[in-house]
């Protein structure tokens, strides 16, 4: 008899947008990428959906998209990043969900709560929120309904079973640890559950005191915890084996983070996908399947209660997000945690004041303000237009002031929810960036709360900061919560002139600031600068700007006046913003270290395509200059020019097949000699290559030798040079002729 087996990914990152600007600013543990979700989608994510099984000789026999095998959820806000951020990978996710859901009659993905908020801590309010926003998501993304919901830490208790059951959701994912009772259905002969001892094989019935019902499955723990911290994904045949030996009748189902396959354990991608290959072809009487296909097919006939409140990475209920309870990263064992409190404390002020003034002037504005606010999560997905919204949630002949302010009273809704992301508490210090990041977050709030007139807002900032001020850093020169905020968290608050300065800044380092009476605007996802300089005097610029914050209106003139930065004096410059008889002055150094790091990002960018064009512009002339050397010659007179122009040669190399043999030897000798490798000649000459090689595969096959032609000159430079891109371009579109045969040999795979 088959043994069904589900291998559960939960994929999620916590809200990183800076709230005011709507983007994800560099992140300094994150380096050399720009940022945590960057780089995590690079080393997992995206690794997952163009999964490697090689042959004995190394070459890719196959390329898996895993998520059409697993079952996974993925979060809300990581899910709308990836969409603009990297539209391959989010668009392999969803493919995926509706292969599964054609080969089982349900889909692989399951929903999660919207920002990853500890439900059992959070309001009624604000569990209906998070999970008719989540489900709204999922709608909009994989177009159907969600059957099952992954509550953040799998924390639970009865009114967020409630909740769920209440909108629908069939079933969820708990740890066995969590069970405290089991009894057959029909029956009340309850039996305790001692230490996670129950049969994990099956679904179970939670029986609500409402009358409605959720079924839940209990994860494998002890093989979860080996595929997250024991390192079995080392070796796909071991990977098996373990699971194999686990496995019995009804269903095998291991839950791990979806980072631990590549980025925690560097190439456990391929273990999964071998794992998942020997379940696709049957081996040892094992198949796969979904959370939604078992449970149609095995209706639980027992029942269970649980621990209340509860989660799966928290021996003490769900105090890992309120208390000092002991449960940490375990990085710092002299540290504590009793800044959680407090923060939590901070964060509820702010939220209660939030609730409390939507509750009062929403009725104002919305029809029906519980609708509205249930309703918002279709805005944020992009399933529904802001007008069509309007027309539907704002109470009839609204001025725009009005309407202004029903948005920017969900908005503040948002960014309040925003502030309990769970990672806030999960680590061991209050200065980590995802605790500044909820303050942040609340800062925000704040901000919102004011503009629209809420009361006691001037001692809303107050209050918040004198609950701060009873959370301690374990870094005795960083001080107390109150210390915390002023120090990481006010100076990230944007104002008219920090927008201005860096919209200059961000003009000047894509080196297109506009000459006098011609206007350019730079854009970010939540706010746009329209800069228009009027007059130039000596080596300053002044004129006029307009800020417009989505979805507002654009907003009136600012008269500003700038010195632009010169060679070496860039942290001189700064922005004057004149207001009647006074000037406002904000200088570069005023601003966050992550937004001075975005500008000299987007400056090193624009260079270096520049660069990279000159390079190609070069190539042709410089590869025809280049002349072999006789005997005894080890140098290019003026070598030290040649070397400067290592990337142009390499490109003249890649590109041209008609070079004479003796200058091919040569050339390609001292281009490896010249450091091409170092200094980020490698990473340049890759992005050139994957490039050159995607358009040539996306072009007609005429081109495919010339593209076989270039890869074998380059991997005379770069010995193992980074064609994963290209590879997974010329799998999507197949290799059916025997040109395309010829050039998937070239790439490395098996034909």
């Amino acid at each position: 008899m088959p043994r069904h087996m589900t291998i559960h990914g939960h994929f999620y990152q916590p809200p990183r947008e800076d709230p005011w600007l709507g983007q994800i600013l560099p992140e300094d543990s994150a380096a050399p990428d720009r940022n945590w979700n960057l780089r995590i989608v690079k080393e997992s994510y995206a690794p997952l959906a163009w999964a490697r099984r090689l042959d004995g000789e190394g070459r890719i026999a196959d390329i898996l998209n895993c998520y059409e095998w697993i079952s996974f959820n993925a979060g809300p806000t990581l899910l709308s990043w990836m969409e603009q951020a990297d539209p391959a990978t989010y668009q392999r996710i969803v493919e995926a969900d509706g292969v599964s859901l054609a080969r089982w009659g349900h889909g692989n993905a399951m929903a999660q709560v919207y920002h990853h908020v500890i439900l059992p801590l959070a309001s009624e309010q604000d569990k209906r929120l998070e999970i008719a926003w989540a489900r709204a998501d999922f709608s909009h993304r994989f177009k159907r309904e969600p059957e099952g919901m992954w509550l953040a830490e799998c924390a639970a208790d009865t009114a967020t079973l409630e909740a769920l059951a209440e909108q629908g959701i069939k079933f969820t994912i708990l740890s066995p640890h969590q069970a405290a009772s089991v009894a057959d259905k029909g029956s009340e002969a309850w039996h305790p559950v001692s230490d996670g001892h129950i049969d994990i094989t099956i679904p179970y019935d939670i029986e609500l005191p409402s009358g409605n019902s959720i079924a839940v499955f209990f994860y494998n723990g002890p093989l979860s915890q080996a595929v997250a911290f024991e390192r079995l994904l080392q070796d796909g045949e071991q990977f098996w084996q373990r699971l194999r030996d686990a496995s019995g009748s009804g269903l095998l189902t291991v839950c791990t983070d979806g980072e631990t396959y590549g980025h925690h354990f560097k190439f456990g991608e391929m273990a999964l996908a071998f794992t998942l290959g020997q379940a696709i072809a049957g081996r040892d009487d094992m198949r796969l399947t979904n959370y939604g296909a078992f449970l149609a097919a095995n209706p639980p006939t027992r029942k269970v209660r649980i621990h209340e409140p509860s989660a799966w990475s928290c021996a003490h209920g769900v105090e890992r997000w309120r208390s000092d309870c002991g449960c940490s990263d375990g990085g710092h064992a002299d540290w504590n945690q009793k800044w959680r409190g407090p923060l939590r404390a901070a964060l509820d002020q702010v939220k209660s004041s939030v609730d409390a003034h939507i509750a009062r002037v929403g009725k104002d504005v919305f029809i029906n303000t519980d609708t509205a606010m249930l309703q918002y999560g279709d805005v944020l997905c992009g399933a529904e237009q802001r007008d069509s919204f309007a027309a539907s949630h704002f109470r009839p002949g609204l001025t725009n002031t009005e309407q202004r302010r029903a948005w920017q009273l969900l908005a503040m809704l948002e960014q309040s929810l925003a502030s309990y992301a769970s990672c806030a508490w999960f680590f061991d210090e209050l200065t980590r960036i995802e605790p500044v990041n909820a303050m942040t977050y609340a800062l925000r709030a704040m901000e919102i709360y004011k503009a629209t007139d809420g009361p006691d807002a001037a001692t809303l900032e107050s209050a918040f900061t004198e609950h701060l001020a009873r959370a301690h850093s374990n870094k005795p020169e960083e001080g107390d919560g109150r210390a915390v905020f002023h120090t990481h968290v006010l100076p990230r608050k944007e104002t008219k002139a920090s927008l201005i300065l860096q919209a200059m800044l961000r003009l000047w380092a894509e080196k297109r600031l506009p000459c006098p009476n011609i206007e350019n605007t730079v854009q970010w996802q939540n706010v746009a600068v329209t800069i228009l300089p009027t007059d130039v005097i000596g080596g300053s610029l002044s004129g006029e700007a307009r800020i417009r914050w989505f979805p507002e209106p654009q907003g009136p003139p600012v008269i500003w006046e700038w010195d632009p930065p010169k060679a070496g004096d860039i942290r001189d410059t700064s922005i004057r913003l004149r207001r009647g008889d006074t000037t406002d002055v904000f200088t570069y150094e005023e601003l966050p270290r992550n937004k001075r790091q975005a500008i000299a990002m987007r400056a090193m960018e624009v260079a270096n395509t520049q660069r990279l064009d000159a390079f190609e512009e070069d190539a042709a002339n410089a590869v025809a200059l280049f002349e072999p050397w006789s005997e005894g010659q080890s140098d290019q007179h003026l070598g030290q020019h040649w070397k400067a122009c290592a990337p142009a040669l390499a490109i003249a190399y890649m590109k041209h097949p008609t070079l004479r043999d003796a200058q091919r030897r040569n050339l390609a000798r001292y281009l490896t000699e010249a450091g091409l490798l170092v200094g980020g000649g490698r990473e340049l000459m890759t992005g050139w290559l994957t490039a050159r090689l995607i358009r040539f595969i996306e072009g007609p096959e005429e081109q495919f030798e010339r593209a076989a032609g270039i890869i074998a000159r380059a991997r005379t430079l770069l010995p193992h040079p980074d064609l994963w891109h290209v590879q997974n371009r010329l799998w999507e579109r197949g290799f059916h002729s025997e040109k395309a045969r010829r050039l998937a040999e070239v790439l490395g795979f098996h034909v």
